[in-house]
């Protein structure tokens, strides 16, 4: 299979760097820095740039740019995408990417799936991808009305191929509520934490707890400002119960409620037990 890469940074230069480790496909990518590019080609990641010339030969183009420059791509590039070809973008949020791009592939008729690939690590760029960031990982699709089983088993294949444990069906609208809390919720609380003073004089005092908290605050702004608005609604609703619940653990420590603070301590230990997860 001809696989196509828009977009080498993470995301897409560690599907590259897995594709090619674990599989016999053949992989075009394109990237704006062409320090990538120069990167890539000599790694091994990519077998060839992706151009205008050999797009129509790509069975299956993955979009891994942020939401609006992958809904820039795929309608400039619309017209030189086979017809036999699947799309998935790789962006973090579904409702404002596959609302721009379905259209377009029904139009041109091209298949088209929203997709997340659910990993990540707190750097960027190419120099951090790996060809194991997805071992073990859920991707995460969103299949319409035009979707049908054969592409659904295609992609399935595919993506196990690469590393992932398995597949996650979801709608745009159920992945944007739910990421708002799982990823974007924690790199908000993440980004504010990390912004006492303390911060500056903690040398020798932090260890797992602080190193867990702080991680993803290490962010990319201006993806992280796209994702966000993208999902404002959602995102906003998960902020305002966090800030509720902190300011239960707020009155209790100025009231010196003992009994208050335990039984919400208590909560949040039982709350975990039943969400489960790592």
């Amino acid at each position: 299979m001809n696989v196509g890469i828009v977009g080498l940074g993470l995301i897409g230069g560690s599907m590259a760097k897995s594709i090619k480790a674990r599989t016999g496909h053949t992989v075009y990518g394109v990237d704006l820095g062409a320090e990538t590019m120069t990167m890539a080609r000599m790694c091994g990641a990519i077998d060839a740039p992706l151009t205008d010339d050999n797009l129509g030969v790509c069975d299956l183009i993955l979009i891994a740019i942020r939401p609006q420059a992958a809904i820039d791509w795929v309608k400039s590039h619309a017209a030189a995408i086979s017809k036999s070809a699947i799309v998935v973008d790789l962006c973090g949020v579904k409702r404002s990417v596959v609302a721009a791009i379905a259209p377009v592939a029904e139009q041109y008729g091209f298949a088209y799936i929203g997709g997340h690939p659910m990993a990540g690590r707190e750097r960027g760029g190419f120099t951090a991808a790996t060809d194991d960031l997805y071992v073990g990982a859920s991707m995460i699709l969103t299949p319409d009305k035009r979707t049908d089983m054969q592409l659904l088993e295609t992609l399935k294949a595919f993506f196990l191929d690469v590393g992932f444990a398995g597949l996650t069906f979801s709608t745009p609208e159920e992945h944007d509520r739910i990421i708002a809390f799982t990823s974007q919720l924690a790199h908000i609380a993440s980004s504010a934490y990390v912004k006492s003073p303390e911060a500056q004089r903690r040398r020798g005092f932090s260890a797992g707890s602080f190193q867990d908290m702080t991680r993803v605050a290490r962010l990319d702004e201006d993806m992280w400002t796209e994702l966000f608005l993208a999902d404002a609604d959602y995102l906003t609703s998960e902020l305002e119960v966090l800030v509720g619940h902190l300011n239960e653990y707020l009155d209790a420590l100025k009231n010196r409620d003992a009994e208050q603070l335990r039984a919400l301590l208590r909560d949040g230990r039982e709350k975990k037990a039943t969400a489960g997860g790592n």
